[in-house]
């Protein structure tokens, strides 16, 4: 009895195994054809410039291509991380001309001439950024996956509470705005940290902030 139930599952596993192959040589095969018309139609591109870190880059694009996987596939920018791809984790928050936003809710083709800075572009590990050098400090991070998303976006939110840039919890529009824990909670918001080092980062921002 065993041994005939043996037969009949190792069958279906050999059914199951064979059918996986030929889905798989479909999807192989499938993938080499649309390589094949694009090669043969041609991918159109768009001819780009942007000041990235400092460094200006002309790059042939397909206007399709995100900011964020021109950083990570053409720039070789790794620290920006991809997280969720819908804009709703922040890993993949960076500077452009000083705001920052999610790269991968934006079209490289949309920045030209725009000055972009990555979290490579803040520090390095021989010169830091006073908030790198915070996170460090106050243990900002855990797994580390969000942190390059979450520094970036911490330096902008600074900068826009020095600038006055009002918030949704901001109380008084007419006077100096402070950066209260409330103020900077409400604004780092769209980033999140599945590890839960909220206070930690909360800690290094205040430091940064108080100078």
């Amino acid at each position: 009895m065993r041994d005939d139930n043996h037969f009949t599952v190792s069958r279906r596993g050999i059914l199951m195994g064979g059918a996986a192959s030929m889905a798989a040589s479909t999807i192989a095969g499938n993938e080499a054809k649309a390589e094949r018309m694009a090669t043969q139609t041609g991918t159109p591109t768009m001819t780009t410039t942007m000041t990235v870190n400092g460094t200006q880059h002309e790059l042939q694009l397909d206007p399709r291509t995100t900011l964020l996987d021109t950083l990570r596939e053409h720039l070789r920018l790794t620290g920006t991380k991809k997280g969720c791809d819908h804009g709703q984790c922040g890993a993949c928050t960076v500077m452009v001309n000083g705001t920052r936003i999610n790269s991968c809710l934006s079209l490289a083709v949309m920045h030209e001439g725009d000055e972009v800075t990555t979290i490579e572009g803040l520090g390095d590990p021989e010169n830091l950024h006073p908030m790198q050098a915070a996170f460090v400090k106050h243990d900002g991070y855990q797994c580390g996956y969000c942190t390059p998303g979450q520094i970036c976006s911490a330096v902008a939110t600074l900068e826009e509470i020095r600038a006055g840039v009002p918030s949704h919890v901001t109380e008084d529009l007419t006077g100096d705005m402070q950066a209260s824990n409330m103020e900077m909670r409400e604004r780092m918001s769209g980033n999140i940290c599945r590890c839960g080092a909220y206070s930690n980062i909360l800690d290094a921002m205040t430091e940064v902030a108080e100078g």
